[in-house]
């Protein structure tokens, strides 16, 4: 039996078949199987999205990811931290215009303290105690818990308190240390992003997972990266989604092309058949454009992800968001 058959059989797929698909299968057929996938999971005519906001807090980041052209080092001039006022601000602008999800991420900032996290979730949920808070992605919280001297799983318990709904799955990239070691040397290991998950699990946390592609990795180690997602799905349920989306090269060190519609429809489509125990992918219409997000719909996604009401990482790299 073909992957493409096992796949509408509902028969799992082997990393063999997903690298076999990557490098051979056909576009139309991988979209056709793919769509048929989603709709056997989700049958009603139906695709979601979120309104929601993303703010950065902080630019200043003491990683040096060789592919973000968002950070600033410590102490350089452009760096900033946003006051909780500002970041409630933000959250009230959003909330108006009908926001019910905040995403706060930001740079691995060594001045910060954990306080400084807890006093921001403090303060949106009492000011705004409706509004879900999915924010911190793994390598932040593995950098607050080293810099507060905690494990990852107190770390989290305390941001749980102060008012931490889920983590986006940012600072996945590809989970294999060779290529991190080379694009985010400073960044948090595989496994350590791993741990963080399955910390958050044991909390009654959900997160989602990504997977920025299309850099250095080969496709052997982009299939090892969604092995590794399927696996840690298999044992904690903890993703709510998975969101696949293509490295962007500008304004960055790590520079080279973007992968094309192509390679990112490819992508999506085997993401949906490979992930058979994640409801949910989604489109990213931020870095592919509204009409390869259409497309994506019918090519295993089902979910638009958010308006994004402020983008900042994307937008640093040369990504433009629609004007309004």
């Amino acid at each position: 039996m073909d992957a493409l058959a096992k796949a509408l059989d509902r028969v799992r797929l082997s990393t063999d078949d997903a690298l076999s698909l990557l490098e051979n299968g056909r576009l139309p057929e991988l979209g056709w199987a793919a769509d048929k996938v989603c709709s056997r999971i989700h049958p009603k005519p139906i695709r979601t999205y979120v309104i929601d906001r993303n703010i950065n807090y902080t630019n200043v980041c003491e990683s040096g990811c060789r592919f973000c052209a968002f950070y600033r080092s410590p102490g350089s001039a452009d760096g900033y931290v946003l006051s909780v006022e500002e970041v409630l601000q933000k959250v009230g602008e959003a909330v108006e215009l009908g926001a019910t999800q905040i995403l706060m991420q930001g740079g691995l900032n060594p001045d910060l303290k954990l306080d400084y996290y807890e006093s921001l979730l403090k303060a949106i949920k009492v000011g705004y105690p409706a509004v879900q808070v999915h924010s911190f992605s793994a390598p932040e919280i593995v950098f607050f818990a080293r810099t507060a001297g905690l494990t990852a799983l107190e770390t989290l318990s305390k941001l749980q308190a102060a008012g931490l709904d889920s983590l986006p799955g940012g600072g996945a990239e590809i989970l294999v240390d060779r290529v991190r070691s080379e694009v985010s040397p400073h960044k948090c290991t595989a496994i350590e992003w791993v741990r963080v998950m399955e910390a958050a699990a044991s909390l009654g946390m959900r997160a989602t997972a990504t997977m920025m592609f299309g850099h250095i990795e080969t496709l052997a180690e982009r299939v090892e990266s969604l092995q590794l997602i399927r696996d840690l799905q298999e044992r904690t349920d903890v993703f709510t989604a998975f969101i696949p989306w293509p490295y962007q090269p500008g304004n960055t060190e790590l520079g080279g092309q973007a992968a094309g519609g192509h390679d990112y429809l490819r992508t999506l489509a085997i993401s949906r058949l490979f992930l058979d125990n994640i409801e949910n992918v989604q489109a990213s219409w931020v870095t592919q454009g509204d009409r390869i997000a259409q497309i994506a719909l019918r090519f295993g996604a089902n979910d638009i992800g958010s308006t994004m009401i402020e983008e900042n990482v994307v937008a640093a790299a040369g990504g433009v968001l629609p004007a309004e």
